[in-house]
């Protein structure tokens, strides 16, 4: 412990103000992402907006991709114009997108908001992970990418409790909290923040982004790197299911009034403070125990893992959060999931903060930025890959709709199509009374009969196929362990 709190006392001013605006950031975005799933494919009687999980898909996979790759470009654009004034214009797109999102409700103008928004949060992301790696050094990157990784949390985990809190009263609410934090933001930059020591780029634009292209392919043609980052890709796709598939998984399969019967047997204050009006907790409630964790253990955790190679750390990490994963999928039963998702915490611990340390200790000095904004590429190809696993993949083997539908046509049931005016509660609601269920008898029906489960073994199958690749990656293609 002594050791810890040395090394914290030796990380500069510029390394907190960094810390905390990533924690407002974080707290913005989770605040939203964490419902985003629910709030595109809700039944619309409640506030949401009723799309299929195919255009939830199609929606938050490819413009989080998007978002992700656009950092090979922004880095630079940071390195070039200042990261104070980048910020200023990263916090003022992502303010005005959050309020719109709140506002729009078709499908493409929701999509163009959300590349907006996406826009503004690309800006954001590489100059806080370059300040952090400028003011960090060998000896303290792994307790400073681990503090960093923790102030992600804490704002991905308040973000959340808050969103929920706000949405039973309308789901706009959220969204305008989420353009308050980023506010909030906009004052410690104006105010507070003063960027890193680093050399002044006075190139022309064009210049300016002839340049970028050209350190961009400086950097993308190490091909141990860019094999690197495609192999991190599945570790990526399989984590963001934590957003992408399981708060939905949670609201069609389990019955989350077992834990709320459970608090309420010996704390009744907590369980109202906790859960809904109607005796249950909401999914996005369970799903945010990750980010608790994380802000519980992460410092523990970076601390152990100080003398161990990233690779080798990537590896254990990846193999334990795909069987934390794997657990939370393969049944419905809610009580499992604070075991389930502590694994997966463990190993997105191990794992997530030191892919951000590996790329920031062989960046180049003076490509700080540039070289995190590389790092972003398996994110993007992940969150994109994650669209098409929670989309068609979800869609067509653990959607309760879908499922629902195949049964009711199996049977040759009379139903409407599922609309504006006929919702999906509609639809679960009158097919349950002319199967002579009840609402909850229907789901347990549906889980015996097509087992929606079963996707766990499409998401451990890609973890364990990553850390495959990872191992074959360390020990036969790695030359030199130089970089690690």
């Amino acid at each position: 412990m002594s050791k810890i709190i040395g090394v914290i006392k030796k990380y500069p001013r510029a390394f907190w103000v960094a810390n905390t605006m990533e924690l407002f950031e974080r707290w913005a975005w989770y605040g939203i992402f964490m419902l985003l799933a629910l709030y595109l494919t809700g039944s619309q009687e409640t506030g949401a907006l009723g799309f299929s999980q195919e255009q939830k898909g199609y929606m938050m996979g490819p413009v989080v991709a998007i978002l992700y790759f656009l950092p090979l470009i922004t880095g630079a654009i940071a390195d070039r114009y200042g990261y104070r004034r980048v910020l200023i214009v990263a916090y003022l797109i992502l303010a005005s997108g959050y309020l719109m999102m709140g506002i729009f409700k078709t499908y493409f103008s929701l999509y163009l908001v959300f590349l907006y928004v996406a826009l503004g949060a690309a800006l954001f992301k590489p100059i806080i992970s370059a300040t952090i790696a400028k003011t960090t050094t060998s000896e303290t990157s792994s307790i400073g990418f681990g503090i960093f990784y923790m102030m992600v949390n804490i704002g991905a985990f308040l973000g959340p409790v808050m969103a929920s809190k706000l949405r039973v009263i309308n789901w706009q609410y959220m969204f305008f909290m989420s353009a308050a934090a980023i506010l909030i933001n906009l004052i410690i930059v104006l105010f507070v923040f003063k960027e890193p020591e680093q050399p002044k780029n006075t190139d022309p634009l064009g210049k300016s982004l002839l340049t970028i292209f050209r350190n961009i392919r400086t950097a993308i043609s190490d091909v141990k790197l860019v094999m690197f980052l495609v192999i991190i890709i599945g570790f990526w796709s399989i984590y963001n299911q934590l957003f992408y598939s399981l708060p939905v998984f949670i609201d069609q399969w389990m019955d989350t009034s077992v834990i709320y019967n459970l608090l309420h047997s010996f704390s009744p204050g907590l369980a109202s403070a906790i859960g809904t009006d109607q005796g249950t907790i909401a999914p996005e409630m369970l799903s945010n125990i990750d980010a608790f964790y994380i802000i519980i253990f992460q410092v523990f955790v970076s601390a152990l893992l100080m003398r161990l190679k990233p690779l080798n750390a990537m590896m254990s990490g990846i193999a334990v959060n795909a069987l934390g994963l794997s657990l939370m999928f393969c049944t419905n039963n809610p009580l499992f999931l604070f075991i389930s998702v502590l694994i997966f915490g463990w190993g997105e611990m191990a794992s997530s903060p030191k892919i951000t340390e590996y790329i920031g200790r062989i960046a180049p000095k003076e490509k700080t930025a540039l070289y995190m904004g590389a790092s972003f590429i398996p994110l993007a190809g992940g969150n994109f890959l994650a669209g098409i696993l929670s989309g068609d993949v979800y869609g067509k083997m653990s959607d309760k709709i879908n499922l629902l539908q195949r049964e009711v046509a199996a049977r040759g049931l009379d139903l409407p199509e599922i609309s504006e005016h006929f919702t999906q509660n509609d639809y679960l609601n009158q097919a349950a009374g002319l199967m002579g269920m009840t609402e909850r008898e229907l789901t347990n029906y549906l889980w015996n009969t097509y087992h929606p489960g079963n996707i766990w073994m499409v998401f451990a199958g890609i973890g364990l196929l990553t850390v495959m690749l990872l191992f074959v990656y360390d020990r036969f293609i790695l030359k030199s362990k130089t970089t690690n």
